[in-house]
């Protein structure tokens, strides 16, 4: 589909899916800017918040297995790792009203600071955080509203799900994904990294694009991201994983219904770990996701009719207006024929 194309990213990957079966895929750019090879549409990419979908698959099973209830106060389950605890839920970190302080804000974090990007660039991208770092810089600010009183995005609810998971299981967020999604729905192209900076197997690199010429960021420390956004897939692994979930098989039925339940102070779009979206031809659920050098999409219809991954290398600090665009134009065109 020409939307691969007239992305303006370095490579771009898509799959559209129906039913869980490939119906097209294709790629365009160039994975690697030194050797001048192509994309391949069946490489790896880093997947952002992505991850987070996996992490609330997880955390849901638990409840599912009454190991965990939504509505358990942080406090209960982590006690002193952040203010407002008893007031803040599990519901409310995995729907993003905790109230609570996004690390990534944070000036440890902030590319526009002076000197800020090239010392990243040079070293910080490299280093390594624990999730109790991530959690303290968070806890550094104040909340930007009461538990349950607003809808904020923020990358630290996820990071404390993950400790949460490790503390309910004995076993890492990363170890629990593996063993209850990856392994049983057979995702050999996708892992949940640690402390890994390489993305294993083919994969198209992501460049930065500054005044002094273009710059390599596909290898970082993903802990910078933790549970909010560590993880490395392929298209085809996600249509997979989110066929399986909204077809019922990784959740009961009342925790799916509790994921696809938004929370009316994201005005409708945002569940538990799942974005609803509208299209002319219908809602689609799944979620985006970006980290140096990658943006991810991943949706699908919720009968399953039509699935739509893609990954696109960008070039910037964000995702410039041309990718989305093509990616809105991919999504029409996926999801609006028969």
């Amino acid at each position: 589909m020409r939307a691969v194309v007239d992305s303006g990213a370095s490579a771009s990957l898509a799959r559209v899916g129906g039913y869980g079966r490939t119906l097209w895929k294709g790629a365009a750019g160039t994975a690697d800017d030194a050797t001048g090879a192509p994309a391949s549409a069946t490489g790896r990419f880093r997947i952002g918040s992505v991850t987070k979908t996996f992490v609330s698959t997880v955390v849901l099973q638990l409840v599912a297995e009454g190991r965990l209830g939504l509505d358990d106060p942080v406090e209960r389950l982590l006690p002193g790792a952040v203010p407002n605890g008893a007031d803040i839920t599990l519901r409310r970190l995995l729907d993003h009203t905790s109230g609570l302080f996004d690390f990534t804000e944070d000036h440890a974090f902030d590319p526009t600071a002076p000197g800020a990007l090239e010392r990243w660039l040079e070293s910080g991208r490299y280093t390594r955080w624990t999730p109790q770092q991530l959690i303290a810089l968070a806890n550094g600010h104040p909340p930007y509203f009461p538990p349950g009183q607003g809808y904020h995005y923020s990358n630290t609810d996820y990071v404390l799900a993950g400790q949460i998971i490790r503390r309910t299981t004995g076993r890492t967020w990363q170890q629990e994904v593996e063993r209850r999604i990856i392994r049983p729905l057979g995702l050999t192209g996708t892992s949940m990294p640690d402390h890994e900076t390489v993305i294993p197997g083919p994969h198209a690199h992501g460049y930065f694009d500054l005044p002094t010429g273009r710059v390599d960021v596909t290898d970082l420390d993903p802990s910078m991201a933790g549970a909010a956004g560590a993880g490395i897939s392929t298209t085809a692994d996600l249509d997979t994983f989110i066929t399986a979930l909204l077809g019922g098989r990784l959740l009961p039925r009342p925790q799916l219904a509790e994921m696809m339940t938004v929370t009316p102070q994201s005005q409708g779009r945002y569940g538990l770990g799942l974005e609803r979206t509208t299209t002319d031809c219908g809602e689609l659920w799944g979620h985006t996701g970006g980290i140096p050098g990658f943006s991810t999409f991943l949706y699908t219809s919720p009968d399953l009719r039509r699935q739509i991954s893609v990954s696109m290398n960008n070039s910037g600090l964000s995702t410039p207006l041309p990718t989305r665009k093509a990616f809105e134009k991919l999504l029409d065109a996926a999801t609006c024929t028969a």
